[in-house]
């Protein structure tokens, strides 16, 4: 499916209040929309807020899910921090969301992990690829639409957690600009574009580890007539700018020089439409099957006040399966 017929039928389906189930990977090649009535359910499971397509639930869930990483060096990381690291010298990105792929040892299959792991958005595709999401890209409800961009991930268990990632200026700075960045994307689909939470903690349970991690609130308002062009309102903010950064066209060159592979479906985004309300996820917290072998893709923001080490270990931190 082309993009353009993808657009035309979220637009028609939309107008003609039709439910469906959507995904688009990163470089939006790749999008597909299917009818929620005729999803496969052994190919296809879901469950975005509660809302589901799962019937069978017989696998137990769990306090831990243990994976193997093995991550790549700090070298072979180092080397592509330094690249994005030039650009930010010389102005060309103020933001740049750099990841990596870590091959994993998994306890079970994708789809039973699925079943076990937690997380607001979940996405198990084909045995091709897992996602156990915590980001919102986009709600759209009443004719409003809202975004909950996240930048900030610190260990739960340092002292004063909170306070740290709260007071730390890389991660302030890292923030605004995502905010700001969301703010100008939904300003090209809404009116009154407001943030209405800047920077709330949320606690994320991995099973090695919880995590706090830090979001914001913004909103806008949509035009009367926008469940008629529910296609044309998410191409205007995709790719997510969460996951690619500041200013966006030219950091997405950035990002494609620097990474060296296609992303694929790691960081677009999946969520369904009721007929009424539609909500949608960031793919990311993303295991791949790659021939047989899975690799696990994290990353984080990269800014002229990154840490080359930090942002490693953040990567690495993000390797996890988060269980209720």
């Amino acid at each position: 499916m082309t993009l353009s017929e993808f657009t035309t039928k979220m637009n028609q389906w939309g107008k003609n209040k039709i439910p469906f189930f959507f995904m688009v990977d990163f470089e939006m090649r790749k999008p597909e929309i299917i009818k929620l009535s005729t999803i496969a359910s052994g190919d296809v499971l879901y469950a975005i807020n509660g809302v589901s397509n799962i019937n069978n639930k017989t696998v137990a869930s769990t306090n831990s899910i243990a994976i193997q990483k093995s991550p790549g060096s700090l070298s072979d990381y180092e080397n592509k921090f330094n690249q994005v690291f030039k650009h930010l010298s010389y102005g060309d990105t103020f933001l740049t969301n750099l990841t990596v792929a870590t091959e994993v040892k998994l306890p079970d299959t994708l789809k039973n992990i699925f079943l076990q792991c937690d997380a607001k958005y979940k996405l198990f595709y084909k045995d091709q690829f897992l996602v156990f999401s915590p980001e919102t890209f986009v709600k759209i409800s009443r004719g409003k639409i809202y975004s909950f961009p996240m930048k900030g991930t610190i260990d739960a268990t340092i002292p004063n957690a909170k306070q740290k990632i709260l007071s730390d200026k890389k991660e302030l700075a890292e923030h605004v600009t995502i905010v700001d960045l969301i703010r100008n994307d939904l300003s090209q689909v809404a009116t009154d574009v407001t943030v209405n939470r800047f920077r709330y903690i949320d606690e994320v349970r991995t099973g090695a580890k919880n995590l706090f991690q830090v979001s914001s609130e913004i909103s806008g308002q949509l035009s009367d007539d926008y469940e008629n062009c529910l296609g044309t309102i998410l191409l205007k903010l995709l790719p997510a700018g969460s996951v690619s950064g500041a200013p966006k066209p030219k950091t997405l060159e950035i990002i494609k020089a620097v990474e060296g592979e296609d992303r694929g479906y790691y960081t677009g985004v999946f969520g369904y439409f009721d007929g009424n309300e539609l909500d949608s996820g960031v793919m990311i917290r993303f295991i791949e099957n790659r021939s047989g072998k899975y690799f696990y893709r994290s990353g984080g923001g990269i800014t002229t006040q990154s840490l080359v080490e930090s942002e490693y270990q953040e990567a690495i931190d993000k390797v996890y399966v988060p269980v209720a």
